[in-house]
């Protein structure tokens, strides 16, 4: 039973400790073999300090790495947010240009109309504004068509 106990907590560190003392073979075996297990003590402490370290900074590199992504998706919906009020700006501002030229072009239309019925009483010489333009008075059809002299004149002549 005091072997067991013996081999699983010494084991490992009594069997490389004598090893060393035969490698070395120094003058007081004892004292270095005791030094030497102390000294064993404080690097497998020391190794499981920076294991536990090193754990530790995987986990923050992993925490890190995740951090990152989420501020790329982040970054990346922000400029997918910022694109799509662009283009709504874009077409919030080709609709208000498309009103006003529509409006433009009913206004227009509009002037047109008034000034079609304000000129229909003039004749063409008061509508042209160019030099020589005839002064023709206005002249009125009947509604009823009168044959003239000259094709009355063919008619009795057959």
């Amino acid at each position: 039973m005091e072997s067991i106990y013996l081999q699983k907590h010494l084991g490992a560190c009594l069997t490389q400790g004598l090893a060393e003392v035969a490698k070395i073979r120094p003058v007081d075996p004892i004292e270095y073999l005791a030094l030497w297990i102390y000294k064993y003590k404080e690097n497998v402490t020391m190794e499981q300090l920076r294991q536990k370290e090193m754990a530790e900074l995987e986990h923050e590199r992993e925490l890190a790495l995740m951090e990152q992504e989420m501020m790329e998706r982040l970054k990346a919906e922000e400029l997918l947010f910022q694109q799509q009020q662009l283009a709504f700006q874009l077409e919030l501002e080709m609709q208000e240009k498309e009103r006003q030229r529509i409006e433009e072009l009913q206004r227009a239309q509009e002037q047109l109309e008034k000034e079609a019925t304000q000129d229909s009483g003039k004749t063409l010489a008061e509508i042209s504004d160019r030099y020589g333009a005839p002064n023709l008075s206005r002249v009125e059809e009947l509604d009823e068509p009168i044959l003239s002299d000259v094709a009355l004149n063919i008619d009795q002549d057959l």
